[in-house]
C-alpha cells in the first residue's frame, strides 16, 4: 500500500481528501502544519507528499525546500495543492522542485486522487 503524507491546515479538506484517498487504497498520514509534516516525512518515508503552501509554523515553500535539500527525500514526488494562483507562486513551487501544482478550486477530490495515481505510476515506471 502506497503511503502519502498530506500536509494541509484546513481540517475539513484534510479529512475529506483523506477519506477519498483511503477508499482508493492509499495509506494517508496527515499533518496540520509544515513543521510536523516535515518530521512525518522523515519518520514515515512516504511514497508521495501532498502539500499546501499556506501553513502555520513552516510554509509549504520552506517544507519543499527542505525536502529537496535532504538526500533521502530529494527525489520524493511532491504535489502542491494550494489556493495560491499567482504565476509567481506557481513558478516558485515548480522551481523548488514540486512535481506538479494543483489549484484547490480547480479540482474535485476524485481528480486529485487521479493525479496522485498518475504521479505514483510515473515514478514506478521511471525505476
Amino acid at each position: 500500500m502506497k503511503k502519502i503524507i498530506f500536509i494541509e491546515d484546513e481540517p475539513a479538506l484534510q479529512h475529506a481528501l483523506t477519506v477519498v484517498l483511503n477508499d482508493a487504497g492509499y495509506q494517508v498520514v496527515s499533518a496540520l502544519d509544515g513543521e510536523i509534516g516535515l518530521g512525518l516525512i522523515k519518520k514515515e518515508k512516504p511514497d508521495l507528499v501532498l502539500l499546501d503552501l499556506i501553513l502555520p509554523k513552516m510554509d509549504g515553500f520552506q517544507v519543499l525546500e527542505m525536502i529537496r535539500k535532504d538526500p533521502e527525500t530529494a527525489k520524493l514526488p511532491v504535489i502542491i495543492l494550494s489556493n495560491l494562483e499567482e504565476n509567481s507562486d506557481i513558478n516558485r513551487a515548480l522551481e523548488l522542485g514540486a512535481t506538479t501544482y494543483l489549484l484547490k478550486t480547480n479540482y474535485r477530490l476524485e481528480e486529485v486522487v487521479e493525479k496522485v495515481a498518475g504521479v505514483l505510476h510515473t515514478q514506478e515506471s521511471a525505476r
